[in-house]
């Protein structure tokens, strides 16, 4: 494969408007706006009350909703295999679909004709179908941005992801400015508003080919960094600033217009930096297909171009660092401890976050509060993300940390966070759940980059999402079959104690912190067993983590 840099080429679209817009800074522009609208997976909480009492469930039926929406949010298999064989703006717009889709159905069946009331398998499909599509615009905009930046990946992961945990606070203020305080409108948001954004932006996210690092490069990401925690900064300020006092339909607006600045303040970095690239540098896209043996111009691996057949060789893997095949990686023992500790782990602050309504309700928290705490939890999560991205990075590159043992660090600090929850002292619920929203946030940055460094980039869209798949996987276990358990259990006891009865289309409710007590004494257990196997990879990736990692991207380039 030759690339072609001949002038007349370069001549065509040399124009500054088609530099900016085809250059690798605007792909990570419009990567930005894309998921920073795209968490509304993150907002169950602060509707799941509303489709509680609208449908008359039980706390195990929501909790198995909840399930099938982190099953969506996660497991996304089938966006990696599209993203192997499509180019991003396939699986972007697949997404889009599948956002409207299931969300319209939400939206309508808990605002719909009360006679005619859903069954609950049509529930967990609609939630499912709808969650899923965040994993085709993690796959087709992450995983492209981390192509193009082959050598800042930790720090590209926790910049974007960073926005996805901040899309949460951003689609609050948004549902605000929009609709006021008519809460059955915010699934009407989440159905239009991501698939509105991903569509008028997807064209610009592309992979390219015969690009070399900037000697700058980190530096404008930590110009990016800053400009997203002012935004942080902000959505904090402001989210505080309304659980105190009562904001109006305009001034709900204006501060939804600052925060809109600050969220395309970006775009001035990056024309800047496309601008001056222009100049003195040409760069081919290729948007027609993903990159298959030669991404980045890179040298073929000794598994790729030898014909050998996809079964051969599943159980002898390259060295770590080289492209594995899909099966060789899922097959092997580093992403079995991986996937365990994701179980262990995420499972257990997912839970946390998808109950964050039910367990303000049973500390008698009004609702203004509890949305208060959906997006303190998106910004601590947002926190989480671009601090494990940006210092594992300089950990990694300057003192040679594996990026294994700072994930093990946010596991322990993550039981803290749950036995906080068990105590039940209402004055450190914020506490409690922002470490939990830092953990959460900072797991899938360290995971992603795990994957990535012991796995190779061929296959990084399929692996990305087979790694993402274990945290439903605990929170089914946490979530329904543990916290859910619990909580119905203790409301039954209530009732009784009251002399009532549950009669049908009624849903249970619990008061008090015994509702949770138990169950999150238990999950702070199972965090810390996960720690110990998030351990032995430290040990057994130690010799790997303290040779030069990315010298193959520096000679390839």
């Amino acid at each position: 494969m030759t690339t072609d840099f001949s002038s007349n080429n370069w001549g065509k679209n040399s124009s500054p408007h088609n530099i900016i817009l085809n250059g690798r800074w605007f792909t990570v522009f419009t990567s930005i706006l894309i998921l920073s609208v795209s968490g509304g997976t993150y907002l169950f909480g602060l509707y799941s009350q509303h489709v509680k009492s609208s449908l008359g469930y039980d706390q195990t039926t929501l909790n198995l909703l909840s399930f099938f929406k982190d099953v969506g949010a996660n497991v996304g298999i089938i966006a990696g295999l599209i993203n192997e064989v499509c180019p991003p703006w396939v699986v972007l717009l697949i997404g889009s679909v599948m956002n409207f889709s299931g969300y319209i159905y939400l939206w309508l069946a808990v605002n719909g004709d009360e006679l005619v009331k859903p069954h609950v398998w049509q529930m967990c499909l609609c939630l499912m179908i709808g969650a899923n599509s965040q994993t085709f615009t993690n796959t087709g905009a992450l995983v492209t941005c981390v192509k193009n930046f082959p050598e800042s990946r930790g720090i590209v992961i926790g910049l974007l992801k960073g926005f996805v945990g901040l899309s949460g606070a951003i689609i609050t203020q948004l549902f605000h400015a929009i609709y006021g305080n008519n809460a059955k409108s915010l699934v009407l948001l989440i159905a239009w508003l991501p698939p509105f954004v991903c569509c008028s932006l997807l064209k610009h996210v592309r992979v390219m080919r015969g690009i070399c690092r900037q000697e700058n490069e980190v530096k404008i990401f930590y110009q990016l960094l800053y400009i997203s925690l002012s935004l942080a900064g902000f959505l904090l300020m402001i989210t505080i600033f309304q659980s105190r006092v009562a904001f109006s339909l305009v001034e709900y607006r204006v501060s939804s217009c600052i925060m809109l600045i600050l969220l395309f303040a970006p775009i001035v970095i990056v024309i800047r930096e496309e601008l001056k690239l222009g100049k003195g540098r040409k760069q081919v896209l290729d948007d027609s297909f993903p990159l298959k043996g030669l991404e980045q111009g890179k040298v073929p691996s000794r598994n790729q171009g030898k014909g050998v057949l996809w079964y051969k060789n599943v159980f002898k893997p390259p060295e770590r660092g080289e492209d594995y095949t899909i099966l060789q990686a899922l097959l092997s023992i580093d992403m079995l401890i991986l996937f365990i500790t994701t179980i262990f782990g995420a499972g257990g602050t997912l839970t946390a976050i998808d109950n964050i309504g039910q367990i303000g309700k049973a500390l008698g928290y009004p609702n203004t509060s509890i949305a208060t705490f959906t997006s303190l939890v998106s910004i601590w999560g947002y926190l989480g993300r671009v601090v494990s991205g940006f210092v594992s990075e300089i950990f990694l590159t300057k003192y040679k940390v594996p990026r294994p043992l700072m994930l093990t660090f946010v596991l322990l600090l993550s039981c803290f966070g749950h036995i906080l929850i068990a105590m039940g002292i209402p004055s450190v619920l914020d506490i409690a759940l922002a470490i939990l929203g830092f953990c959460f946030g900072a797991m899938a940055p360290l995971i992603f980059s795990i994957i990535s460094e012991l796995f190779g980039l061929k296959h990084y869209a399929t692996l990305l999402n087979f790694g993402g798949a274990a945290s439903p996987i605990g929170a089914y276990v946490f979530n329904v079959r543990l916290v859910g358990h619990f909580y119905d259990k203790e409301a039954l006891k209530q009732m009784e104690a009251l002399g009532l009865y549950m009669k049908p289309g009624d849903h249970l409710t619990c008061i008090g912190i015994e509702c949770y007590r138990s169950s999150f004494l238990i999950i702070a257990a199972a965090s810390f067993v996960g720690c110990i196997v998030s351990y032995i990879l430290v040990l057994r990736t130690r010799k790997f983590y303290k040779g030069d990692i990315y010298k193959k991207f520096r000679e390839q380039a």
